[in-house]
């Protein structure tokens, strides 16, 4: 079936809109509501305790504040393999937990539930130095990322604009990262390693169908030189590639869209917190590549040669 011709270049102060309205939703979650950031990266303790019977989540949680003098956030999750049923406790604060205190909190869990045989599955210590350092080695691992990835642009495609070709797909991809991290705000997940593998897969992802509509328009740029303007040109090299990407894009967005439900069926937040920013973010690649990208890079172009035909026609 043959796709309907669109003019993305004419369209795209639309599409800026639209950008700039989901940044702006972002930007009032943020303020209105913080960003929460997972004790991977500001440190902390985070604990996990068995029980049998029923026990609330709500009485759980004021017998551990009682005892440690802290505010904990606490939820309840079952293991699939021995369908033992866990509270998993975050603690407010950023310093580690010492043994002595685990002793101490266990035992006087045990005494506030004598019949629901509380034990110590597991407790995870994080320092405010480590979560720092781990996520600065992350921040490094994108700038890295995005530096490789505009060096290559740059050099693969000299011959339709090299470097600016490079600047837009990097800003496309700055584009992802941020509703990536505009999902993980709006729907109040905490910033954790999910995250950063999440942007690291969308970077590879996105400016794959970057580079194959760059590659369209310099066969392009070939086969008809100067007898069509560069909008047209850029126009047609993205619509002849919109089919691909739309069925390589669906097929891929399908996939997650299943593990995604599987995880909400069985409440793994583990995978919720992957697989639903990993939507958005495949959504929002494809969308950046097609609608933003080579459109913006298209406007700068005409630009930059209006510049050096007003700067020669002066001399």
């Amino acid at each position: 079936m043959k796709l309907k011709y669109f003019d993305f270049v004419g369209s795209r102060k639309i599409y800026y809109m639209i950008s700039a309205g989901l940044f702006a939703i972002a930007l009032i979650f943020s303020f209105v509501f913080g960003v929460e950031i997972d004790i991977q990266f500001r440190g902390g303790t985070m604990a996990s305790y068995s029980y049998v019977g029923d026990v609330s989540e709500a009485d759980f949680q004021k017998a551990i504040e009682s005892q440690t003098g802290q505010q904990v956030s606490v939820n309840t999750s079952e293991n699939i393999q021995t369908k033992q049923s866990n509270f998993n406790v975050e603690f407010a604060s950023s310093e580690g937990f010492l043994v002595e205190e685990q002793n101490a909190l266990l035992e006087s869990l045990q005494q506030t539930f004598p019949d629901n045989d509380i034990q110590t599955v597991l407790v995870n210590s994080v320092s405010p130095t480590l979560g720092k350092a781990f996520l600065l080695k992350s921040l490094v691992a994108v700038f890295f990322t995005s530096l490789f990835m505009t060096v290559y642009i740059a050099f693969r495609f000299k011959r339709i604009g090299g470097w600016s070709a490079g600047f837009f797909a990097v800003l496309a991809l700055l584009h992802d990262v941020a509703m990536v991290f505009a999902t993980f705000i709006i729907f109040r997940m905490p910033l954790d390693d999910n995250f950063m593998a999440v942007v690291l897969v969308i970077l590879g992802y996105s400016v794959n169908d970057t580079i194959v509509i760059y590659d369209r328009i310099r066969e392009n740029e070939k086969l008809y030189g100067s007898s069509k303007s560069l909008t047209q040109l850029v126009n047609d090299s993205i619509n002849q590639t919109l089919d691909r990407t739309i069925h390589t894009s669906v097929n891929t967005l399908l996939s997650m869209v299943v593990v995604c439900v599987l995880a909400l069926v069985n409440q793994v937040d583990s995978i919720i917190t992957f697989a639903l920013p990993m939507i958005i973010g495949l959504i929002s690649g494809s969308y950046s590549s097609i609608c933003l990208c080579a459109p913006s890079w298209v406007v700068w172009k005409e630009r930059h040669q209006k510049k050096q035909k007003k700067a020669a026609a002066t001399l």
